[in-house]
């Protein structure tokens, strides 16, 4: 017997919910790249994707996926055997440290707790004893959605600048913008990369890159600049070389609708909403933990993510029972674990495209789960997120 039957939920960290209006907005014919109005679209994006950032710098879309613009950063502002520090546990950071490593980076990784955020005190004292400035940049993840951590950019910012060095702060905003506050230039972030998966609604294939002018001038001497990512021809006079070859014209009409929606609603208002879904779901992780069987895996209440929650089963117990009663039973799919947590966590996603109806019912079916298997739980779930969010949202 099954209930999945109707509308699957989606709550896997990437890719999110694409809204239909967005899928709505890419069912169209092809256009003539040549004489269309392709350009004025492009700016158009460029220009919301740079509010978005909260940025005045300039933003750069590549056809590519979050680890292609990893890789556009590093190349347009760095050289071989330039130094950078990468901070934070969790697994992006290490997948972006590696990436620089093959492109001819050295890297050195300050690693620290996987269930904690990165420490800015710790950023700065290493950076007070690179008195050599041999460090060009610092490489960040805002949001690990391995982990569910969210690190504190201003405060490593403020570590940067009291240690009085030069190096640039690199910032991955993947899982972050368009879900939680992110202030480039208010921040002083110099290099910021997101990709249209996640707080953007739109499907797997863009990434967007911005740079502030401190980054823009490094560019000029950087030597791992290749073709395709450079973003000195990428702001050539023709229509092309913003996306160094054909633009990714469906792709873009959905982009355009999504940004439309999401200044729309309002950027501090959705950054609003999906903070009060996200503690929803952790008021009902909170009471299930009560059970033993389950635990936060960001151990530290203030650093757990507003994009995501990452669940750890007691003594790495596998989640895979939970995991196939949620979709194959009540078409809920959840997210695995992935990395070192990979079969020893669960992961439910409170980002871009989604609302209480959305939460509430995915909740629902984890609490359906958790009885149904015998794990052993707190009862009431479910009760503490609809009583936060009726707290929360008054009539």
């Amino acid at each position: 017997m099954t209930v999945r039957h109707g509308r699957e939920f989606l709550t896997i960290p990437g890719p999110t919910t694409v809204p239909d209006e967005v899928l709505g907005a890419m069912h169209r014919p092809a256009v003539d790249i040549y004489a269309s109005d392709l350009p004025a679209l492009t700016d158009s994006c460029l220009a919301d994707l740079a509010r978005v950032f909260r940025t005045g710098g300039h933003v750069y879309i590549y056809i590519a996926n979050g680890h292609g613009v990893w890789e556009a950063a590093l190349s347009n502002v760095l050289s071989r055997g330039d130094r950078v520090l990468a901070v934070g546990g969790g697994l992006f950071t290490h997948a972006w440290a590696e990436m620089a490593r093959m492109n001819g980076i050295e890297v050195e990784l300050m690693a620290g707790d996987s269930r904690r955020a990165v420490e800015p005190g710790a950023v700065e004292a290493r950076l007070r004893a690179d008195t050599a400035g041999a460090l060009k940049a610092v490489l960040l993840v805002q949001v690990d959605t391995a982990t569910g951590v969210v690190n504190d950019v201003r405060g490593v910012r403020a570590a940067i600048d009291a240690a009085g060095h030069g190096a640039l702060l690199m910032v991955d905003g993947i899982a972050s913008i368009g879900v939680v506050p992110f202030e480039m230039d208010a921040w002083g972030v110099d290099v910021a990369i997101t990709a249209s998966q996640k707080g953007l609604m739109m499907t797997p294939g863009l990434g967007f890159v911005a740079a502030g002018p401190k980054a823009r001038a490094v560019h000029q001497h950087a030597n791992l600049r290749t073709q395709y990512w450079d973003w000195t021809f990428r702001e050539g006079p023709l229509h092309y070389q913003k996306y160094c070859g054909t633009p990714p014209e469906h792709m873009l009409f959905g982009l355009r609708r999504s940004l439309d929606m999401l200044l729309e609603e309002g950027l501090e208002a959705a950054w609003h909403r999906q903070a009060l879904l996200a503690r929803a779901v952790r008021a009902a992780v909170t009471v299930w933990a009560e059970g033993g069987a389950i635990e936060f895996n960001a151990s530290e209440p203030a650093e757990r993510a507003d994009s995501v929650t990452t669940v750890r089963t007691a003594a790495g117990a596998s989640p895979a029972a939970l995991l196939d009663y949620c979709r194959t039973r009540c078409g809920v799919v959840l997210g695995i674990g992935i990395g070192p947590l990979d079969g020893k966590a669960f992961r439910i996603a409170h980002m871009g495209h989604v609302n209480a109806p959305m939460i509430l019912g995915a909740l629902g079916v984890v609490e359906m789960g958790l009885r149904a298997l015998g794990i052993a739980h707190g009862r009431g779930g479910i009760q503490a997120a609809v009583e936060l969010l009726a707290d929360a949202v008054p009539p």
